[in-house]
Parts: C-alpha cells; structure tokens; sequence
C-alpha cells in the first residue's frame, strides 16, 4: 500500500485536534460556531488577516464590516463539501488545518492557522487557492 501524501498525512497523536478543528471549517460559514460579529470577533486573533482565493489580502477589520453586511452562508445546507483534511503542528497551541472544498463548480484549496487559548480556538490566518488543476506534483503549465 502506497503511503498517504504529505499533503493529506496528520500525525496520529494529531487526530482529535484535526477533528475538532476540522468541524469548525470553513470559517464563518459553520452556524454551530457563530452567526454574529461578536461570535466571528472571538474567533479571530486581533492581528488575524486572509488571503483570497482572488489572491486580495483581507483585514480582520474589513472581514468583520463584511460579514455583518452579508447574508449569512451555512455550508452545509448551500452544499459545501470538504475533503483531505489534514493536521501539521506548528509550534505550542498552534496549528495548520489544510483541506479542498468545493463550492458547486468552484474548487479551492483553504489553510487556516489555529491557536489554542484559554479562551478557546482562535483563527491567526486563513487562504483560499482557486484549484485549476486537479493533478498534484505536476510542473505548471503556461
């Protein structure tokens, strides 16, 4: 049997932190971990900031004044699916959860870093990467 890609590989003594985190993706769109500002306000780190998969970089700042002026998405029920979760250790209480979602006809590859703290999970940094090539370890193309 083949060995599991580093890119979907966690280390064992890693699997309940990956399921706990991995219920929480992706981020804002989970109603079980918050549907207010306030909710989204304790998730993120004060310095939390994001790529998207546009490749624009978003502040905590401009993400909060988003999402209180968007029209809530549940994942689940828009249909979302997440798959190759995975789990690397970064440092103490922090984390890297890796997985692909899809989006009806959009696929994107999403990394979010975690840390752990007293007050619970927090979001340090999250981005989104269009898929446009479903093959991996495979030269670019032009």
């Amino acid at each position: 049997m083949a060995p599991k890609p580093v890119f979907t590989h966690t280390e064992p003594n890693l699997l309940p932190i990956l399921e706990e985190l991995r219920r929480r993706e992706p981020i804002f769109h989970t109603p079980e971990f918050g549907t207010t500002n306030a909710d989204f306000e304790r998730m993120m780190a004060p310095g939390y900031w994001e790529v998207g998969a546009s490749g624009r970089r978003y502040s905590r700042d401009f993400i909060l004044k988003w999402m209180s002026e968007a029209t809530p998405i549940d994942a689940a029920s828009a249909g979302w699916q997440s798959s190759d979760h995975a789990l690397r250790r970064l440092g103490p209480d922090t984390y890297l959860l890796t997985y692909t979602l899809r989006q009806a006809e959009r696929l994107t590859r999403r990394s979010t870093i975690w840390q752990s703290t007293a007050e619970g999970w927090r979001i340090l940094y999250h981005q989104g990467t269009i898929v446009t090539a479903e093959e991996d370890d495979l030269p670019p193309t032009s």
